[in-house]
């Protein structure tokens, strides 16, 4: 669809920024084509999913000849992807990986992906000699298809990239990290569900782990337990007596319910019973806080490992995970029916770590109160509630009773991604990809 562009003033498409009427106003996408001007012409066609490949050619320079400037015209093709409306989806996704940043990640991906085409060229003809039906079936296959994945991974950016500070803030909740992306929290749902077998043991720990770097992508109208924290964080500047606010205790209930245990143990710490000159006074109820923080830093963990800083138990096996959450939730309903309660005098410390107990014994009425968002609800059920999923086991049936529970306004790709995952549909989980974050 050829056009030439309008005297309007450098636009390509003349726009008043004045709609008559706010409810009929369309979305405005800005390309960033990066042709000098002026442009004389514009084509425009469709490309996959809700892509739009935009071409914005210069004139021929008038200095050269006529043949020659019509060979070197300058000009560029770029993509615009439509997503569902501005704001929504691709837009979000365009604002988080720019143009430059995007070509880096292309350019990166060819090297990593040619080799493991060789690969499986070379395990293709090994299946051949052997009468093998598919190159899936080799060992080999899926440990070449995952070392591309971590390279691809690393291209889309790392978490812990940003250097420690030098001196680190002792009532920090949140720790200072590189901004998460759309485009990285989508590939490493895939790797998880799709790649990394030996992750079928302890899916559910690795979907809490996505969770603890990916929460603050999962919405931007209804709220995270991440924004929950960070606002807290903002505010605990001025609070000299934070067990006084009920915001301190509705953020430590967030950060349990989703598995954030470092967080929760450090938060706890805050508890004015920990000051010098009030624990002689408060020594019951300083008591009880440190034994709720013991609780909650060797809560067991069906998991190979944790990360540097991560709290919890691990458990590499199953009967010793069984065992040991036997034993831990026993200890936990001890110290809830525990005498010493009646000794504390400060209300909304005991009634802040009743809930955070009531939490950890799979309360589902606490635990829907303490979340935001479906996903949040969807990883507390395996956290504390179904400690002993293993791989996809029920998985999706339990995603729509969460979404039912805490249903969400503001679609996003990285829901709609899971659920297509968890569904075990790829044709939704290919069409997700691309609508949301393009052929790449």
């Amino acid at each position: 669809m050829p056009g030439m562009p309008a005297d309007s003033g450098g636009a390509i498409v003349p726009f008043s920024g004045e709609p008559k009427h706010a409810a009929s106003a369309l979305p405005v996408r800005p390309i960033r084509h990066g042709v000098p001007p002026p442009i004389s012409r514009v084509y425009i066609s469709w490309s996959s999913g809700n892509l739009l490949q935009v071409a914005c050619l210069r004139p021929p320079s008038p200095e050269e000849g006529a043949g020659r400037g019509a060979e070197e015209v300058a000009g560029r093709v770029v993509e615009v992807n439509l997503g569902v409306g501005a704001g929504n989806g691709s837009a979000e996704v365009e604002e988080e990986v720019d143009e430059a940043e995007m070509r880096r990640i292309e350019y990166g991906s060819v090297p990593a992906f040619a080799l493991l085409q060789s690969r499986k060229n070379a395990l293709a003809d090994a299946a051949a000699m052997q009468h093998m039906h598919s190159v899936s079936e080799h060992a080999e296959w899926w440990q070449y298809v995952l070392e591309y994945s971590k390279t691809i991974g690393n291209l889309l950016g790392n978490q812990d990239s940003l250097p420690a500070l030098m001196i680190e803030d002792p009532r920090a909740i949140l720790k200072v990290r590189e901004k998460p992306t759309s485009l990285k929290a989508a590939w490493e749902l895939l790797e998880i569900f799709y790649v990394d077998k030996e992750l079928h043991s302890w899916l559910p720990e690795r979907l809490v782990d996505w969770l603890a770097d990916y929460d603050s992508l999962l919405t931007k109208t209804d709220g995270t337990v991440y924004f929950k924290l960070n606002n807290f964080q903002k505010k605990l500047i001025n609070l000299q007596i934070v067990e006084n606010d009920d915001d301190y205790w509705n953020g430590l209930s967030a950060a349990l319910s989703v598995g954030w245990l470092d967080v929760v143990v450090n938060m706890l710490r805050f508890h004015g019973s920990y000051q010098l000159g009030q624990m002689d006074n408060r020594e019951t109820e300083n008591g009880l806080v440190e034994a709720v923080a013991v609780l909650v830093s060797t809560m067991p963990r069906m998991r190979p490992d944790l990360p540097k800083g991560k709290l919890g138990q691990c458990c590499k096996t199953r009967p010793d995970f069984i065992k040991a959450w036997e034993k831990w939730r026993g200890q936990v309903s001890k110290l809830e029916c525990s005498a010493f309660w009646i000794q504390c005098s400060h209300q909304k410390t005991r009634d802040g770590l009743k809930n955070l107990l009531h939490i950890m014994m799979g309360n589902i009425k606490d635990l829907t109160a303490a979340t935001s968002h479906w996903l949040e609800l969807f990883a507390s059920h395996f956290l504390y509630i179904r400690p002993f999923t293993v791989g996809f086991e029920g998985m999706h049936h339990l995603a729509q009773k969460c979404i039912q529970l805490k249903p969400s306004f503001d679609t996003n790709g990285l829901t709609g991604l899971l659920n297509g995952i968890l569904s075990e549909n790829p044709e939704v989980v290919l069409a997700e990809c691309t609508k949301k974050f393009g052929p790449w």
